[in-house]
């Protein structure tokens, strides 16, 4: 066997299987992305712990809270991801930055549930991140583009999208195409403002 097949295959070995668990959450653990008023109860989210690859090449486990109802898809899409080694940054939920998605994006992370309003222009309404129905992946790497703004702003360095590297959503990239195998939406497509990193289960 040549050198580079062996190498890869002894990888494949001494890589860890992916995991995944799958727990309640109640307000008390949701003390920043959660309040009264919000469309969706914590009985109606979960806690996912699953692994991901990170951008070092080493397998980490990482956090997110969703709707119960997109529990199986996010573990369908996630599984494919860690088969492929496509490299997360970071995966904790929005709390551990006290529910400021700025501050989330900024660190780059992957995060899902936020009880907070869209971003954009239009009637002041809910974002999809407030059902736990949405989720942003490697916000640097993807950023939003909103009236002329670069969200987050490190994420400059990533609008042009035709420099393809590792960790962004591009068409008929993986990131893309796991989501769709799911039937959840990618803002990529949005026109005027292309929201590369949220992939939605409504298309919002």
């Amino acid at each position: 066997m040549p050198m580079g097949l062996a190498l890869l295959a002894l990888l494949a070995v001494q890589a860890p299987p992916f995991a995944y668990s799958v727990v309640p959450v109640t307000s008390a653990q949701l003390p920043y992305s959660w309040h009264s008023g919000c469309p969706v109860a914590p009985s109606q989210l979960r806690r996912i712990r699953l692994s991901y690859w990170g951008f070092d090449g080493k397998a980490h486990t990482g956090a997110l809270v969703a709707n119960a109802g997109a529990v199986g898809d996010l573990v369908l899409v996630f599984r494919r991801l860690y088969g492929a080694r496509f490299p997360i940054r970071r995966m904790r939920p929005v709390d551990a930055y006290r529910g400021n998605d700025e501050r989330s994006l900024e660190a780059d992370n992957t995060a899902a549930f936020n009880c907070r309003f869209a971003v954009g222009p239009g009637a002041r309404r809910w974002s999809t991140h407030a059902y736990g129905r949405a989720i942003d992946v490697n916000p640097v790497e993807n950023p939003y583009l909103e009236g002329g703004r670069v969200h987050p702003r490190t994420g400059a360095a990533f609008v042009n999208r035709s420099k393809v590297r590792p960790g962004m959503a591009v068409r008929g990239g993986l990131l893309v195409r796991a989501f769709a195998s799911v039937g959840w939406s990618w803002g990529g497509r949005w026109q005027g403002t292309p929201d590369y990193q949220h992939f939605s289960s409504t298309g919002g």
